[in-house]
């Protein structure tokens, strides 16, 4: 099913990119959607919101979650028949969809809070400077994610992501000033972390497109770092922590040797891009 354009005003767009996702974290996700659109409703009531689900294939059957979704009123599309063409570009097939004022970049292992997406645009309404808004991220046992980033060194993506714990922790200090743990806390709201992670990125729909999206040439892996970079460009970046929401994601090393390889593949592509730093 190919999604037809349709003008917007104002309102959210939200993009999910899905590959054989856990039907029930999936659920969940589209759950969270809905909650947060309920309670963005009532403060905003008729704010147009149009969620689009990218099938990169293997999308299970989520028509009850979507149909609770649509009984708010909230337009669902499926854009599928793509095949696997990557996080990014699979997204981009959503970006160059919208029209809406405001739109979210959102992982299908992510759990929103009530009370995000109201708190995300009253924040944007507030800070007109801000285009890229990144919130607080926490894990299952309600313990900080800290998904914002310093610019990486080789040694810092090694030793976070293929150590083991054990060595890892020899490189403690150093991986808490690439994860900006001096800055980054659930209170202060911290402007222009160089990078922030791709499971919530909520822009200004006119700036994403200004970028044009994701770098599709990143299949998996680095495409998030490649944009927030480029975003520094044509806005600022903000760090909220009175949003929030829950991501039940992992590493590439825990995942296999497939994503092993993505992930080094990306990486290649990364600082051949961006420049090298090894140390």
């Amino acid at each position: 099913m190919k999604a037809t354009p349709h003008l917007e005003s104002t309102g959210l767009s939200v993009s999910v990119v899905v590959y054989r996702p856990d039907i029930d974290q999936l659920s969940s996700t589209l759950t969270g959607v809905a909650t947060a659109c309920d309670m963005l409703q009532t403060s905003r009531p008729g704010l147009p919101v149009t969620l689009y689900l990218v099938d990169n294939g293997g999308l299970p059957d989520c028509s009850v979650a979507l149909e609770a979704l649509r009984a708010q009123g909230i337009r669902c599309d499926i854009i599928e028949g793509h095949g696997n063409v990557g996080y990014g570009r699979g997204h981009n097939l959503a970006i160059e969809r919208s029209t809406s004022l405001y739109h979210l970049v959102l992982n299908p292992d992510v759990d929103l809070a009530p009370d995000a997406l109201t708190v995300a645009l009253d924040f944007f309404e507030a800070h007109t400077e801000a285009g890229l808004l990144t919130p607080w991220v926490g894990d299952e046992r309600g313990q900080q994610q800290f998904l914002c980033r310093r610019y990486p060194t080789l040694l810092d993506l090694f030793a976070r992501g293929f150590l083991p714990a054990r060595l890892r922790s020899l490189f403690t200090r150093r991986l808490a000033r690439y994860e900006m743990r001096d800055q980054i806390n659930g209170n202060d709201i911290v402007w222009d972390p160089p990078i922030v992670s791709g499971c919530f990125m909520l822009f200004r729909t006119r700036l994403l497109k200004k970028l044009e999206g994701f770098d599709a040439r990143y299949f998996l892996y680095f495409e998030d770092y490649d944009l927030s970079l480029r975003a520094h460009d044509v806005t600022r970046v903000v760090y909220a922590p009175s949003v929030r929401v829950l991501h039940h994601g992992g590493g590439a090393a825990r995942k296999g040797s497939a994503h092993v390889r993505m992930f080094v593949a990306s990486a290649w592509r990364f600082f051949n891009r961006f420049g090298w730093k090894w140390l």
